[in-house]
């Protein structure tokens, strides 16, 4: 079985993630941290290389959902392909980084492996205000996201919000600016509850 957590930038992925895989004993699949070719020339010139990092990313995801794909454990994952292609590939061409026609073949490359994959068993999403996620993204202080605009992650957000409206797959709604399943058990509880309801049917 697979499990997606989906959410935007500070909404809680990483730490949901962690809690499910302990709480259920199922295998946590974080985002791979391996070297990247395209780093360092993405930031010297974003325009230039947007779209080839993009690829890079879509690569690494889709080699992430094949093993997910032919494991016979329950897989919780931090992050899915989609919301890579759906959210910040979308948003990279918006911003005009990536033109419409590479955006096309980007497209047609992602279909033909989505092909050959399934969407998660169940997608949790969290949803969070911008307000919220400022107040996190803040406290947990890391350099590379202190540049990151309101606007920036309005536009994110607003692109979530098309996405999960639009979502044709089996899907779970969390709002996260009225939990803190982290420190409060009661909140969490509430989380797995909904969990256990959708997926085993109880309660």
């Amino acid at each position: 079985m697979h499990i997606g957590i989906a959410g935007n930038i500070g909404s809680g992925k990483t730490t949901l993630t962690r809690m499910l895989s302990e709480h259920y004993g199922w295998t946590p699949k974080y985002e791979a941290v391996t070297y990247n070719p395209y780093i360092e020339d993405y930031y010297r010139d974003i325009h230039r290389w947007s779209f080839n990092m993009e690829v890079y990313f879509l690569t690494q995801r889709f080699r992430d959902i094949l093993e997910i794909s032919r494991s016979e454990e329950t897989i919780i994952q931090d992050r899915t392909i989609l919301e890579g292609v759906y959210i910040f590939a979308s948003n990279n061409m918006d911003m005009g980084n990536i033109s419409e026609r590479d955006f096309r073949t980007y497209m047609d490359l992602f279909e033909l492996m989505m092909s050959l994959v399934k969407l998660p068993d169940l997608l949790i999403y969290l949803k969070s205000s911008i307000p919220r996620l400022v107040e996190k993204i803040q406290k947990r202080g890391r350099d590379y996201e202190k540049s990151m605009s309101i606007e920036y992650l309005t536009g994110l957000n607003d692109k979530y919000e098309k996405w999960i409206a639009e979502y044709p797959g089996e899907i779970l709604t969390v709002n996260a600016d009225s939990l803190d399943f982290e420190n409060r058990p009661e909140d969490f509880s509430s989380i797995t509850d909904m969990i256990d309801a959708r997926l085993y049917g109880l309660f």
